[in-house]
């Protein structure tokens, strides 16, 4: 065997074994942020969170996981949640909830119950949260189609069978405005005319499907009576809708332009006047993850395609343009409550690669609507707790029991992120155009950074995500971080990876354990916190740059703090 033809050999054998792989995949990624070019405030679109179940909210760990989301940052957090208007007795189950804020008596009057409503908004205030608060959805009393009404789903079961009487119009529009305007009003003489008015409103959700089973023509009217009512209590309110699926699907496109077409040109329902009341404007935007061979992958570019087609859609209307947009729901896929244990294409959301495919996707949606020129305020994770609900069963939470999961870190992250963004370049293999247009497929990962200034400080987020859940080695990365007006910084790492900020691995080396131990759960609900890698460090500075460099794991996400 000749020379050559031994190192051939070897070198086959190395890739073979896969020894070869790992050496070939070292070359380090070189990123360099920009302190001295910024692109634009780096408005806090993450601080926006929602859930399905409303009696969540003030159930044991829903208060603890809504007081940890409070204070992720020095802004207020939006809060949505589904069915602040149904009837019931307030009993929580899986994509369920009540309020039991309208009844009528035996002569058809309306009966108000602030009860609930109330106990739901006080858990929020008390923390310095505002609601989305979400009008809807039909009291049995108003139903068109009142029977049946109370579902009892579960994950196995088909998605439809949700829709009962609750997601039908009104058999009398003028009652529901009258409920609207009085809701509004008692929430006015409870918190406030300042707080509400600090609040948006929003009509129902998904029209486009099950969850309206009325026309779009009939969510129109019903649109109008709601603006109305909710102007007639509070003149300063703002209120929006219409929370469409992903405009990217025809038939959400078509309902979103429907609706503001009348906004802008239709006539009123109620004052027969052209146009209606529009504050916001709001729509949703989900990914679509598969299994492959037993492995979980992801589809970012599915909802980036969403968010795009919503941007390009209000960008088409001159008058409308500069109205914050509030992206409903946006997540890597549409059902919370599917859990892992049935849709085993949901098995990302315990571990980091949630986090990863988060960071990622949020540094996308600021330069999606930077592009479009458009006025994106916010983006609901659509995410919250489960109560009672097995340890780590692979819902679309921040925390099981009351444990915070990997992807919670990602946003406390975001909550040390002020000022300005500032630019990132680099010979990185995407941006957010080959994203939304083909996801992250290639043989490279998505490596980037999201990066901020203020006065006296700087934070560089960076990550490492591809769609394919597959082990791969860690990435060498050196950041070079430029404009730096000092001759030295203090810096402070943060990392979500398997080793940090990572309760879910803590929970499996413990044995993945039924019912873990008051000891167990100290250590967990610990180990579930943002954690630092090392001490702080004071790094130089040469010309005005500083270096950072890493080996950063697959689907991890580290965070550089900076101050001088």
């Amino acid at each position: 065997m000749t020379r050559s033809t031994s190192v051939r050999f070897i070198l086959l054998l190395l890739v073979l074994t896969g020894i070869g792989f790992r050496c070939l995949s070292q070359d380090t990624v070189t990123i360099q942020v920009h302190l001295d070019q910024p692109k634009g405030p780096m408005t806090p679109i993450w601080a926006w969170f929602g859930y399905d179940e409303p009696n969540y909210t003030y159930m044991k760990d829903g208060q603890k996981l809504l007081t940890e989301i409070s204070q992720l940052s020095k802004v207020p957090v939006y809060v949505r949640t589904h069915s602040l208007l149904v009837t019931g007795d307030g009993e929580a189950a899986l994509k369920w909830g009540s309020t039991n804020a309208y009844t009528e008596d035996k002569n058809g009057n309306p009966v108000y119950d602030w009860t609930i409503t109330d106990r739901i908004f006080d858990t929020y205030i008390k923390r310095g949260m505002k609601p989305l608060a979400q009008i809807g959805f039909m009291p049995q009393a108003l139903s068109v189609k009142p029977e049946p009404y109370r579902h009892h789903w579960q994950p196995d079961h088909p998605y439809d069978e949700i829709f009962t009487g609750w997601a039908y119009p009104p058999k009398d529009y003028k009652k529901f405005a009258a409920l609207v305007y009085a809701w509004v009003q008692h929430c006015v003489a409870r918190y406030g005319k300042k707080e509400v008015e600090s609040w948006y409103w929003e009509l129902w959700n998904e029209p486009n499907i099950g969850y309206w089973k009325g026309t779009t023509e009939e969510y129109i009217k019903l649109y109008d009576y709601t603006a109305d009512a909710v102007k007639r209590a509070l003149p300063t309110a703002r209120i929006g809708g219409p929370e469409v699926t992903g405009p990217n699907w025809k038939d959400a496109a078509d309902f979103l332009k429907a609706f503001l077409d009348h906004v802008v040109n239709g006539t009123n329902y109620v004052t027969g006047k052209t146009g209606s009341p529009l504050d916001l404007i709001s729509f949703h935007a989900k990914g679509a993850p598969t299994l492959v061979n037993g492995v979980v992958q992801m589809n970012m570019g599915t909802q980036l395609r969403d968010i795009d087609k919503g941007f390009e859609i209000v960008a088409s209307y001159p008058t409308l343009k500069h109205l914050p947009i509030i992206i409903g729901e946006s997540d890597p896929e549409g059902c919370a409550a599917c859990s892992e244990k049935y849709h085993p294409e949901n098995a990302y959301r315990n571990g980091t690669m949630y986090s990863s495919y988060t960071a990622a996707s949020f540094a996308r949606k600021y330069e999606l609507a930077a592009a479009r020129g458009v006025n994106l305020a916010g983006a609901v994770t659509w995410a919250f707790e489960f109560e009672d609900q097995p340890w780590f069963a692979g819902f679309r939470d921040l925390a099981t029991n009351g444990v915070d999961k990997p992807v919670l870190n990602v946003f406390r992250m975001f909550g040390k992120m002020q000022g300005n963004r500032v630019a990132v370049s680099g010979a990185l293999a995407y941006d957010f155009i080959k994203i939304k247009d083909s996801s992250v497929r290639g043989p490279q990962p998505d490596i980037n950074a999201l990066a901020t200034k203020d006065a006296r400080t700087a934070a560089v987020m960076v990550w490492n995500y591809h769609d394919n859940n597959s082990p791969a080695p860690a990435t060498p990365v050196s950041i070079t971080i430029q404009g730096i007006t000092a001759n030295k910084v203090r810096l402070q790492q943060y990392r979500i990876d398997a080793a940090h900020s990572n309760a879910y691995e803590a929970w499996k080396q413990m044995g993945s354990p039924r019912q873990p131990t008051p000891e167990q759960i100290t250590t967990l609900e610990k180990t579930g916190q943002l954690q630092v890698t090392s001490d702080p460090e004071t790094l130089p500075v040469n010309n005005g740059a500083a270096v950072v460099r890493l080996q950063l794991p697959r689907q991890a996400v580290a965070l550089f703090q900076l101050s001088w």
